[in-house]
């Protein structure tokens, strides 16, 4: 039995510096962009008013072969920029209202990209027995709304998180028993 014991420690010990034991994650959308920046630089060629759908299509802006590319037709534009009955068309930018007013002539197109990765680090057998995990978390997220009226550009606007770095540390002194005693009172330590 003490054999045992001192295989299961040096065991233990062993893996206590491997992280590379621990779970990792990758959120990702299928782009043609790599980077933040990359998108950007795409979305910063569009000039309301002159760039149309069959640009947008040479810059992969096409729903058609470019995943996770929303259609939107106007009443998803309306819900999107008249909030409340406090709104008027008249308090809308040039471009949304010219494209809400065109009614069936306008569509928008809803782009959502991201590249996000989760390492757990630390000590594996902290992490395994619930004392201690260590996330770390990195990437990029990017939203993009581009309104056509008649298949040219009235509006676009861009936003996100160009870079995207997180640490999470979660302790638990009691480690898997501080995890049963929640779930049995659900009260949590």
């Amino acid at each position: 039995m003490n054999a045992w014991f001192l295989v299961g420690l040096l065991l233990a010990a062993g893996l206590a510096g491997c992280s590379s034991l621990l779970p990792k994650s990758k959120e990702a959308t299928a782009s043609p962009w790599q980077t933040y920046q990359d998108v950007q630089e795409t979305f910063d060629k569009i000039v309301p008013g002159h760039t149309t759908i069959a640009e947008l299509r040479q810059m992969s802006l096409d729903p058609a072969s470019n995943p996770n590319i929303a259609i939107l037709n106007y009443a998803d534009v309306m819900r999107r920029f008249m909030l409340n009955q406090s709104f008027s068309i008249s308090d809308l930018d040039t471009g949304v209202r010219e494209c809400v007013l065109a009614r069936i002539g306008c569509r928008g197109f809803e782009i959502t990209q991201s590249q996000v990765h989760r390492q757990r680090t630390g000590n594996v057998v902290l992490d395994v027995l619930g004392f201690q995990r260590e996330t770390h978390t990195e990437g990029w997220r990017f939203n993009g709304l581009i309104l056509l009226k008649d298949d040219v550009v009235v509006y676009k606007l861009t936003g996100g998180q160009p870079v995207i770095q997180q640490k999470e540390e979660n302790q638990n002194p009691l480690g898997p028993v501080q995890a049963i005693g929640s779930k049995m009172t659900g009260i949590s330590f």
